[in-house]
């Protein structure tokens, strides 16, 4: 059933909630297109084929004999390799971990069971999370289905794969630094980086298996192919841990607008800090020019802040996470480059940022506080703000280097590979909502996507933004040959 592959989350839960399909052929349909697909592009590295068929029978039975149900019951899905799954080895795609089998879910996976989805396997992840690209020495190298001699990006590639190739309806990915944002971007889906704090990342890695601290910047948030099935999902995900719901309740905001027209609209889609390829930058002005044709009030705007500023603050928080799991010898080697390296290397600026003191943290810390009040004020003229997601479309593998010695190239130029980075650092060092969405194909058919950041817990809005451009766009569209 090739149909089933371009349908809804939400449109399948409402098929198996009818009767018109069973969540077993659901499953087994999903099943036979990894079975067709997956070895081509490596998305999906672990599997649970009896017990997914099991789950599906069980919620078959439970809707024949009228019980409750969920607003995922039946849906099968899959869920990034960094999430904690009972029973099923998970790796964050490190040979430390893989034996690892936890023995109980991610605080986020428990909330997609407890909503009927059902759990068919994993999606492949770079090690510890930490690549924007997909390759580990467990499970190889993921590719683009839109072209497999280029990356999907990372971290949460696999997901990103899996979603575009038609394997599964929906993916469960994370975001420290773009890691949902830039893979559906490069693969041509939805995801959304949820408001920091607002999903529980409890039981994913990294930290080590165990870990009870929730990491700065990190969040959990969900992957599909319409803004809808984004929204569907992340009211299952959000609220507070069960210790926390004794005292209070998460109510996100309503959308600020019910029409496009009705939105206050900005785009910053360039800047000389951090220049975007002419051929992504061409089907973001196109979108844009779009909007303003449906009667859509676009304003060409500058936000308060320099991206260069909010890019200098937030690596100087995220840089000592990513070092946060590193040896005594790896430290010892981080030392040695922060004193005697090369001051204009970016290997020497991630050495300084990486080892920064406490006291350097807390001053940082409040920079951020302080960006975040200006933004909050400039939120109070606009609804959205649009920009890419990334510099460039999905670049060839390049798994030879050091990432800080790696480059990409941007209008014939050399940019330091950490800069496919930059224009997510918005969002995620401010704690704002952003929305990846697909906006077209460059010349060379490669998908690009733009963000919609949304201010501060207004996850709705840009949700709702994304679902209702998206409509005039065409949203998602399947790779050639899938």
């Amino acid at each position: 059933m090739a149909e089933l592959s371009r349908c809804s989350a939400r449109e399948l839960a409402e098929r198996i909630r009818r009767g018109t399909l069973s969540s077993l052929e659901l499953v087994d349909d999903c099943l036979a297109r990894i079975e067709r697909y997956n070895s081509r592009i490596q998305a999906l590295v672990t599997l649970d084929v009896e017990g997914a068929r099991a789950a599906a029978k069980r919620a078959d039975e439970q809707l024949a004999s009228g019980q409750r149900l969920g607003p995922l019951h039946g849906v099968p899905m899959t869920v990034k390799d960094s999430f904690e799954v009972a029973d099923m080895r998970t790796t964050c795609g490190v040979n430390s971990l893989r034996d690892h089998v936890p023995a109980r879910d991610a605080v986020a996976v428990q909330r997609l069971r407890s909503a009927g989805a059902i759990i068919l396997g994993k999606s492949n992840t770079p090690p510890f999370c930490g690549d924007a690209q997909t390759h580990n020495a467990i499970f190889g190298v993921t590719n683009n289905p839109w072209d497999l001699a280029r990356t999907p990006g990372g971290s949460s590639g696999g997901s990103a794969a899996a979603l575009a190739a038609g394997l599964v309806p929906l993916e469960l990915g994370s975001d420290i630094a773009g890691s949902i944002r830039l893979p559906a971007s490069f693969c041509g889906v939805f995801g959304h980086k949820p408001t920091y704090g607002i999903v529980p990342t409890l039981g994913h890695i990294p930290g080590p298996p165990g870990s009870l601290a929730p990491p700065d910047l990190a969040v959990a948030g969900p992957m599909a192919r319409s803004a809808d099935d984004l929204w569907l999902m992340l009211d299952v995900l959000a609220g507070p841990l069960p210790e926390q719901a004794k005292a209070y309740r998460l109510q996100l905001p309503a959308a600020r607008a019910h029409s496009l027209r009705s939105y206050r609209v900005a785009a910053w889609l360039d800047d000389t800090s951090l220049p975007v390829d002419s051929g992504v930058l061409e089907r973001l002005q196109a979108a844009v020019t779009t909007l303003r044709a449906a009667g859509v009030q676009v304003d060409d705007a500058r936000p308060p802040v320099e991206l260069q500023t909010i890019w200098s603050c937030y690596r100087k928080l995220l840089d000592p996470l990513l070092a946060a799991g590193l040896g005594a010898k790896q430290l010892q080697q981080l030392e040695q480059q922060s004193t005697q390296g090369d001051p204009e290397s970016p290997l020497t600026l991630f050495a300084r940022n990486a080892l920064s003191r406490h006291h350097d943290w807390l001053v940082t810390n409040e920079q951020r506080e302080q960006l975040r009040a200006v933004w909050t004020r400039w939120f109070a003229d606009y609804d959205v703000l649009l920009a890419p997601v990334t510099i460039t479309p999905a670049f060839a593998h390049d798994h030879t280097r050091p990432q800080q010695l790696r480059t990409l190239t941007v209008n014939g130029r050399k940019r330091a590979y950490d800069d496919a980075l930059g224009w997510n650092a918005v969002a995620s060092c401010l704690y704002l909502p952003a929305t990846s969405v697909p906006v077209g194909l460059t010349v060379e058919g490669l998908p690009v996507g733009m963000q919609i950041i949304a201010p501060y817990l207004e996850d709705h809005t840009a949700l709702d933004f994304a679902a209702r451009m998206s409509e005039l766009l065409g949203g998602y569209r399947p790779p050639p040959g899938y």
